[in-house]
């Protein structure tokens, strides 16, 4: 998460009219203000995740502290608690160091003492996996089953399947989106981009209902399809194909590596994700032992003569 500060005068409003009588702000008056005035940067969901991190992780610690006295020693002991779980104990400090970053803008902390600087990150166990091409299959099978009881949904999936896109990204997808046989979406993690469609993911998608605005839509309330009612559907999917561990997000993975083995470069395939940066797309390309194999065999064969 990028600690950005922004050109703000020190007044802060609502934290400052916490103020104790030494000067100092509380911890989670400074907090409030920052997510009403610098969490406007961030994307809906985003907020919501930082939100979440702020009542579980932050303010149990530091409620009551004021921001100028939170110390680097402070932040390493609260650091060392959260071990257990890494990925949220990292995704904390982050949001932890936005908090004191713009303290500092606020004039409530020196300029660059923010004490979450050199605290160094959990190292995260990596889950990603992908799909063989017998696990498409047996996934494909199930989704002809399961279709029959919620088509929409099993449309949804097979579109995460023929776009590598995001959940999210698909689930609340917008008709006017859909154009000259792309996806042209404008709120993109990483910014707009363009989804390139397959024949199969444009037949899909002709094939869908128009009954509003979304593709996906909510079944009992106005907007799209949310998304309890997508894993309540992915979930029993996944145990009937034997791939009771898959992720949703693994399909984006899978249909990484899918692009990979049918000999696409890795420039192309992060274009195809929305990747602007190729190291990203390099976490997204796997190989299977076969394909391992079959390209020893082919290489030696070649340099065999």
């Amino acid at each position: 998460m990028a600690n950005h500060t922004t050109a703000t005068a020190p007044c802060i409003g609502a934290a400052e009219s916490a103020a104790r009588a030494d000067g100092s702000s509380s911890f989670r008056a400074v907090a409030a203000e920052v997510f009403r005035r610098y969490g406007r940067n961030w994307k809906s969901s985003t907020a919501k995740v930082n939100r979440s991190c702020l009542r579980s992780q932050l303010l149990p610690r530091f409620e009551a502290r004021s921001i100028a006295t939170i110390s680097p020693a402070d932040v390493q002991e609260w650091f060392a608690s959260l071990g257990r779980t890494p990925a949220a104990a990292n995704r904390a400090l982050a949001v932890l160091s936005v908090i004191l970053e713009q303290a500092e803008t606020y004039g409530l902390r020196p300029d660059g003492s923010n004490p979450c600087r050199g605290v160094r990150r959990y190292a995260e166990r990596r889950c990603d996996r992908f799909l063989n091409d017998e696990e498409f299959r047996r996934l494909g099978a199930a989704l002809r089953l399961a279709e029959v009881e919620d088509p929409l949904a099993a449309a949804l999936v097979r579109l995460l399947i023929l776009t590598g896109c995001r959940q999210s990204e698909i689930r609340t997808l917008r008709w006017r989106a859909y154009r000259e046989g792309h996806l042209h979406l404008a709120d993109g993690k990483s910014g707009p981009r363009t989804v390139w469609l397959s024949s199969p993911a444009r037949r899909l998608l002709d094939g869908l209902p128009r009954n509003g605005p979304f593709a996906f839509p909510a079944s009992r309330r106005e907007g799209p399809m949310c998304t309890e009612t997508l894993y309540r559907f992915w979930r029993p999917l996944r145990q009937a194909a034997g791939l009771p561990g898959l992720r949703l997000h693994d399909l984006r993975h899978s249909y990484a590596s899918f692009a990979l083995r049918r000999g696409e470069a890795v420039p192309t395939i992060g274009r195809l994700l929305g990747h602007r940066d190729p190291t990203t797309t390099l976490r997204y390309t796997h190989l299977d032992d076969g394909a391992v194999r079959e390209a020893a065999a082919l290489v030696g064969s070649s340099l065999a003569g």
